[in-house]
């Protein structure tokens, strides 16, 4: 009797087979197809059935199909840009020759992706000095890729998109608060003061998923606060790509992440500061 392959085994098997398909693609085409293939690995995983481990919290998880996903992503950049620097939030780490570097999310949303909810995604992007370059993120259950960035007008599944115009009064804010972050009034009154101006308000779980809405014209603006780059970059690069504002910005203590087109972003930005 045959016994089946390990997980490990399987994902070598993917990343042998990828890097052959792949070796002399774009950073635009290398970043698509490997959030895609990312993406669709991790949601067979989890038809399959996968553990799921506590960080830091209860909310606060990682599967193995995140590990799993993240080895895909990261040795295979290793391969194929071996000058260039990877970060990954499950622990992949390789320092930068080039002054590139690669932040990996395999799988962004893992308490929906764990809970058994669609509304997650895998995400990459590529910086160098001067800012963010590139990102890609793949939502497996929509079948939805979007690419852009720097030199790269954001399209998803390769077709333009157009963010919302319109003043927080017209459109919809996509943020997340922590039930923590709401026991400090500092932090909550700041938020309070940014949603109280939106027309509606949008909490989902998957920041890089909301980035890549507002590029596309889906939702109208984001805000979160202290995010980390895995979860920042590659939305940043999207709604910059389509015209669209992404900064930074403190209240409350705490730094905030704010994304959407110039006015709306603008208005986050006074309301935050109060």
């Amino acid at each position: 009797m045959t016994s089946q392959p390990s997980l490990e085994e399987m994902t070598a098997a993917l990343i042998k087979t990828f890097i052959v398909a792949h070796a002399d693609d774009s950073d635009n085409h290398l970043a698509q197809a490997l959030v895609y293939n990312a993406g669709r690995w991790a949601w067979r995983l989890r038809e399959q059935g996968v553990s799921v481990d506590q960080k830091t919290s209860v909310s606060d998880v990682v599967t193995d199909a995140d590990r799993s996903a993240e080895k895909f992503v990261s040795e295979i950049l290793a391969t194929v840009r071996p000058e260039d620097g990877i970060v990954g939030e499950e622990g992949a780490s390789r320092p930068s020759t080039s002054g590139r570097v690669w932040h990996i999310d395999p799988v962004d949303g893992t308490y929906n992706f764990a809970s058994g909810s669609d509304y997650w995604c895998s995400a990459l992007s590529l910086s160098d000095a001067t800012g963010v370059i590139l990102g890609a993120v793949h939502r497996p259950a929509m079948g939805y890729t979007w690419c852009g960035g720097r030199d790269t007008p954001t399209t998803r599944d390769n077709k333009p998109v157009h963010m919302q115009t319109g003043l927080p009064n017209q459109i919809a804010l996509a943020t997340y608060l922590h039930p923590t972050s709401m026991q400090d009034p500092d932090i909550r009154d700041a938020w309070q003061r940014v949603a109280s101006r939106f027309a509606s308000v949008r909490m989902l779980g998957a920041g890089s998923i909301d980035l890549a809405s507002i590029a596309d014209g889906t939702w109208g603006a984001w805000m979160q606060h202290s995010v980390a780059d895995w979860d920042w970059l590659p939305g940043k690069a999207l709604v910059e790509g389509s015209g669209g504002v992404a900064r930074k910005v403190s209240a409350g203590g705490v730094e905030w992440s704010i994304a959407g087109n110039k006015d709306a972003v603008d208005a986050i930005e006074e309301a935050l500061r109060g």
